[in-house]
């Protein structure tokens, strides 16, 4: 009797968890953290069920298994944790077919302070000098303190933040990689702190901790028409908790309190706008280190800080990403050069000069140029500018500390370092989030304006979405935001950045509900103080977190912004009128509509009032899918309700017989489809012609804002007409997405022509040449260009729909979801269109063809091939 051998099972391996959102899950804030896993199995292999193990410091604690096919921000399954507590997560899982994994490798992870008891420190600055604020205290300080660690260190922790900015350095050692710490929160109700392991930079005996700090987002000059300084208050401070626990069992803690010192620093100034002035002739050498002399320093004052108020990031730091050497270096008059780094971003440059002590090297940066120059008019009141005095005596190196340019070109006056080419750095600085989207394809003209998207993104992601990162502004625009976040979500893992922005949101929404046009909200002069309700900026606390959803599945966000989402629209329905309509009030419509004038820029050609009722229409009916998703039953219906009313009142006043639009613009059509306000069926296929007839009308070029943008070639792609899409994204007159391309751009502009045919800069005080909103587009390339979808939050299910056109002959996008790698390259033959598509363990996917068809696919990489459209059936 011959026995055959057993079939074998193949064992899925589970990678290293995730808790939260977090890269680097060091100092969270959260007791009990979410946890994740991805998962690599044969093909059509399922999760039946799961099993987590924690370290703790007490022992090993294992969970039972759980039965659930879930494996993306499950519920922690032990007691929360302490503040200070380290854990060690790994998992295991188990398929249907009994087949068990090994345990993953181990997540190590470690509270912060969770407790406002556990902070004994106290925020300290430097001593004033007289009853009088003197402007000599606007110089940026140092603060030192000695300290002894009399027993060997098992290990230490220094929890920090500060009024300000601050670096910190502990026995003359840098401490951390983070740039601009502790960020830009709403200061009243929160500010962020970070934590560091400092182990390493301790010995026994005597050690010193020393910090740099500048006025920053604190008290530093911010926002347009001159700005405003002191916002939050006008004293820089500290705020740092050092926590050493010894090999004896002994704990010392070194807090800002009294005994610390302080003296001006040789930053001479500081801004984020204006740049940094530093003199090295004014270091005190070895300030950070034991056995400094202090005793020419001042006292130091405790300032009040509510230790309530002090949270944990839930996103990463802003760090340098990348480094760029110029590309051209051109010597000008006298001692200049001009340096051009081929790229426009966000960050600042590193030099290593040698002359003699007092010589003095100047930056200026921009990003375009002139008549040869640096053109600087865009900038308006930043003065962008950055200068270093040297001690003398050999090559020096330097970089700013606290200050941040958008740039592609910089004029180096007082040049006297060796090659430029290796003397100049550029470091390209934004939130150090983890790239998650891909895209490419046949068109190197699509694929450079979707690297400028991405450039943009990242120099607009410095700690908060901003506007731009260059001139007087560097707001945290909720308009922009909210048109392009299923972009960011898609190329960027941005959510838990995007999470702390919007709880300041929430915190800054007005007691009426209204939402402020941005986020810190500062002082703007009478068209933006006091925020009035504006559709399509209000409606990002309705339509973001949702967005974030879709992309991550993470109803804790939901819940989290939901009384936010809840206020604004209840606000806009005591504004609409009684039909449903917001057709009152102060609105900025489709803001930069190319055909609006240059001093009235939401002057656009659509109703800005239709703009209104179709925003408010649509936040109601995604409030209603919230309350839907967090169990809320009685409110989804109420939303519901309403949005369905709105919806009959926008057709009763706005659409008129056979789906055509009162505003007969691309803008109007494009709401309306996307945002379901069309009576039905023939309505939207009415309103769809109507659409391609205008764009082809257009000469297929842009002749929308902000508003309408986004939304023109989704909208005509869901009403069949890809061929009209496709002619918009490669036109190259202006206004267009590829006529930027023409002037070499390498970020997306804010106007359509900031930069005018004849090459000269667009003359208007609104002429940034990096802004993420109008590259939106993006988001289209990724869902219809290449054809790569969520079709159910966090790509638990994968839609590929690729629409091939435009003379694009293949596409390609991947996508890093919370399962994992999703990807689908296509390939156009003469007679097949031919997909390789990618579903991670724990999704479903389906290919729905351009034809109708459609193909289920299980877990894996598939290659699958079906005769295209245009073949010829003989």
């Amino acid at each position: 009797m011959t026995h055959q051998p057993a079939p074998t099972v193949a064992v899925p391996t589970v990678a290293v968890p995730t808790a939260e959102h977090h890269r680097q899950p060091f100092g969270i804030g959260e007791s009990a953290p979410r946890l994740s896993w991805k998962t690599t199995a044969p093909t059509g292999w399922t999760q039946l069920a799961y099993q987590i193990e924690i370290a703790r410091t007490d022992g090993t604690h294992r969970a039972p298994w759980v039965v659930s096919e879930a494996s993306v921000l499950v519920d922690w399954p032990d007691r929360t944790l302490a503040s200070r507590e380290p854990a060690g997560i790994r998992v295991r899982v188990r398929g249907a077919d009994g087949a068990t994994s090994d345990w993953s490798p181990v997540l190590r992870l470690e509270t912060g302070l969770l407790e406002p008891t556990d902070w004994t420190a106290h925020a300290i600055s430097p001593r004033r000098r007289s009853a009088e604020r003197l402007d000599a205290e606007r110089r940026p300080p140092l603060l030192r303190k000695e300290f002894q660690a009399g027993a060997e260190v098992e290990r230490a922790r220094l929890y920090v933040t500060a009024h300000g900015l601050y670096e910190i350095e502990i026995n003359g050692r840098r401490v951390g990689d983070h740039a601009l710490a502790p960020g830009w929160t709403s200061y009243r109700h929160r500010l962020r702190y970070q934590t560091h392991d400092v182990t390493e930079h301790l010995r026994v005996g005597d050690n010193t901790i020393g910090a740099w700090l500048a006025d920053g987002w604190y008290r530093g000059r911010l926002g347009f028409n001159g700005g405003h300084a002191d916002l939050y208050g006008d004293r820089v401070a500290l705020l740092a908790q050092l926590e050493i626990v010894h090999r004896d069992g002994s704990v010392t803690v070194i807090g800002t309190d009294t005994s610390w010192r302080a003296c001006q620093g040789p930053i001479l100034a500081s801004g984020l706008l204006d740049g940094e002035t530093y003199d090295a002739r004014q270091e005190p050498p070895g300030w950070s280190s034991p056995g400094f002399d202090d005793g020419h320093w001042s006292a130091v004052d405790l300032v009040t800080r509510d230790p309530a108020t002090l949270v944990a990031p839930t996103g990463p730091p802003v760090r340098c990403t990348e480094e760029l050497a110029p590309v051209v270096v051109t010597a000008l008059d006298a001692d200049r050069l001009l340096v051009d780094f081929g790229q426009n971003l966000v960050g600042r440059i590193r030099i290593t000069v040698e002359g003699p002590a007092g010589h003095t090297v100047v930056i200026r940066h921009a990003e375009v140029l002139q008549d040869g120059e640096l053109c600087v008019r865009p900038l308006r009141d930043a003065l962008s500018t950055d200068r270093y005095t040297l001690r003398g005596g050999g090559p020096e190196t330097w970089e700013p500390r606290f200050t941040l340019h958008g740039f592609r070109y910089a004029e180096i006056t007082g040049w006297r370092g060796g090659d430029p080419r290796h003397d100049i750095t550029a470091r390209v600085h934004h939130t150090d989030m983890a790239r998650t989207g891909w895209f490419a394809c046949s068109n190197d003209q699509v694929n450079r304006l979707h690297e400028n998207v991405v450039w943009s993104l990242r120099g607009n992601f410095v700690d908060l979405p901003t506007d731009c990162p260059q001139r007087d502004e560097r707001l945290g625009w909720t308009g922009d935001i909210q048109i392009f976040a299923p972009t960011a979500a898609f190329l960027y893992d941005c959510h838990g950045m995007l999470a702390s922005w919007l709880r300041d949101v929430a915190v800054e929404q007005h007691d009426d509900g209204t939402v402020p046009w941005y986020v810190p909200e500062i002082p703007g002069g009478e068209q933006w103080t006091p925020a009035r309700p504006g559709a399509g900026w209000g409606d990002v606390v309705a339509l973001t977190p949702w967005d974030l959803y879709r992309a991550s599945g993470d109803t804790g966000l939901l819940a989290a912004q939901y009384d936010s989402a809840r206020r604004w629209v209840d606000l806009v329905t005591g504004l609409a009128d009684e039909s449903g309509l917001w057709n009152r009030g102060y609105q900025l419509g489709d803001w930069l509509d190319p055909f609006a004038p240059p001093e009235d820029p939401g002057a656009g050609r659509t109703d800005r009032h239709l703009i209104a009722s179709a925003y408010y229409a649509w936040s109601l009916r995604h409030v209603a899918w919230t309350a839907g998703v967090l169990g809320r039953e009685d409110e989804c219906r109420r939303y519901e309700e309403l949005a369905d009313r709105v919806r009959l009142a926008f057709v009763a006043e706005y659409v008129g017989p056979g789906g055509l639009m009162t505003s007969d613009t691309q803008t109007a059509y494009a709401v309306a489809l996307q945002f379901d306000l069309l009576p039905g069926p023939a309505a939207r296929a009415a309103a769809g012609r109507r659409l391609a007839d205008l764009v082809a009308a257009g000469g297929h070029t842009i002749q929308t804002g902000f508003i309408g943008t986004p939304l023109v070639a989704p909208a005509l792609s869901a009403t069949s007409h890809d061929d009209s899409a496709y002619a918009l994204l490669l036109q190259q007159d202006c206004p267009s997405w590829l006529y930027a391309l023409k002037h070499d751009a390498t970020t997306v502009w804010e106007r359509w022509d900031s930069m005018l045919p004849d090459g000269t800069v667009n003359p208007g005080e609104m002429t940034s040449f990096n802004h993420y909103a109008l590259g939106a587009v993006a988001q289209w390339l990724h869902t219809t260009v290449a054809g790569l979808e969520a079709g159910a939050p966090g790509y638990r299910d994968i839609v590929f729909r690729p629409r091939p056109g435009g003379g694009i002959t293949w596409a390609h996008a991947a996508h890093e979801s919370p399962y994992g790698r999703a990807a689908i390259r296509w390939e156009l033959g003469e007679t097949e269109l031919r997909v390789e598509t990618t579903v991670p363990t724990g999704a479903t996917g389906r290919i729905e063809w351009p034809d109708g068809g459609v193909t289920l696919l299980t877990t894996g990489t598939t290659s699958t091939r079906r005769h295209h459209l245009s073949a010829d059936p003989t």
